[in-house]
């Protein structure tokens, strides 16, 4: 219990004044049930407030998002493809992280970054793998593999992103398979990712030692995934998530309302000036993270959050992103014994701690 109030606290006492500057507006009756009828562009988006850019300034990754002196770096393979059967004609690319503490004798930890291309970016606003690196040999998190993956496509389709900066949404499959609130995306990981992926990669088959993270439409694609196979997936962080209607996402507050609570671990983050919306509740990113939060809270569930004042993007995710992986994986096995000295050291990588 100390472990878990020394990350939570703080995070309890920003939320609070979430709840005491802006109480969230009732959600209409037509939240509670499937997707409405599509309404006109216009009507369906509402008013939307204005985003102020100088919030996002205020956010600055930190060491652990970075390189450091004398970290062993993993590796990143070539990019590989895999045909999908469950988006028929579509393809997803995807890069392999493999930290240098990875010994394939031994089952490693999975952790998935929804939007690759982005969440590997370097200079980016993430850096994942930088993050593996660092606390990976610091012993915060255990030793796993990273996959970046990217959006699907068609094969004459270009690899996000797209002309102008964009994450795929007018160029690939992304909008209709990280935001539609059903099972096919979880099936891209479960039926044909992880097949491929234990091929090549000694993963543990302990579900509690995957996890899946994404921003955005990212986001709500990786709740999914842990909500649709949460037997194969358990840990999850979501950033600026969009559980809102562009493909009905915001219906899942009601079902977590609705179904017996499952074995889901959630690092949530989102800013008070994400994308909100004067007139479409459906449409406010921030609202319904907060009502998505508030119901898994209501249910039981092992969830942590915060609430920033930035925009819709990854500028205060980016940056408390390796404190989400810390409190995420905080319950590793750990030796109190004081003579154990290879508890007490670094994590060196495989070949190095191999030799005499």
């Amino acid at each position: 219990m100390k472990i878990v109030c020394r990350y939570l606290l703080p995070l309890l006492v920003i939320s609070l004044s979430v709840f005491a500057e802006a109480p969230a507006p009732s959600v209409p009756p037509a939240a509670a049930g499937a997707p409405a009828a599509p309404a006109a562009a216009g009507a369906r988006r509402g008013q939307r407030t204005p985003s102020n850019p100088k919030n996002d300034a205020l956010y600055k990754l930190g060491p652990d998002s970075k390189p450091m002196d004398g970290v062993p770096k993993g590796k990143f393979s070539e990019a590989k493809h895999i045909e999908s059967q469950v988006f028929p004609g579509t393809q997803h690319t995807y890069y392999v992280y493999v930290p240098a503490q990875y010994d394939p004798s031994k089952p490693a930890a999975l952790m998935i970054f929804n939007d690759g291309q982005a969440m590997m970016k370097e200079p980016g606003s993430v850096m994942g793998h930088n993050v593996l690196d660092n606390l990976i040999y610091r012993r915060e998190i255990p030793v796993m593999i990273g996959v970046f993956i990217n959006p699907g496509r068609r094969p004459d389709q270009p690899e996000p992103p797209e002309p102008g900066g964009g994450w795929g949404d007018a160029t690939t499959n992304r909008p209709t398979e990280y935001n539609t609130p059903d099972d096919k995306y979880a099936r891209v990981m479960v039926e044909e990712l992880m097949p491929a992926l234990k091929k090549e990669y000694n993963l543990s088959p302990d579900p509690e030692l995957h996890g899946i993270m994404g921003a955005s439409s990212g986001g709500i694609a990786a709740f999914s995934t842990a909500w649709f196979r949460p037997n194969d997936f358990r840990k999850v962080i979501t950033i600026v998530g969009s559980f809102v209607d562009l493909r009905g996402g915001y219906v899942f507050p009601e079902f977590v309302a609705e179904s017996e609570k499952k074995p889901i671990r959630i690092f949530m983050q989102d800013g008070r000036n994400d994308n909100r919306n004067l007139t479409d509740p459906k449409r406010d990113w921030f609202f319904q993270n907060v009502r998505l939060m508030r119901a898994l809270t209501a249910k039981g569930y092992e969830v942590n959050y915060t609430w920033g004042l930035n925009n819709h993007g990854q500028s205060q995710g980016g940056v408390i992103f390796p404190e989400m992986m810390r409190w995420l994986w905080r319950d590793l096995p750990v030796s109190t014994d004081p003579n154990d000295m290879v508890e007490r050291a670094l994590l060196e990588p495989a070949a190095a701690a191999a030799k005499p």
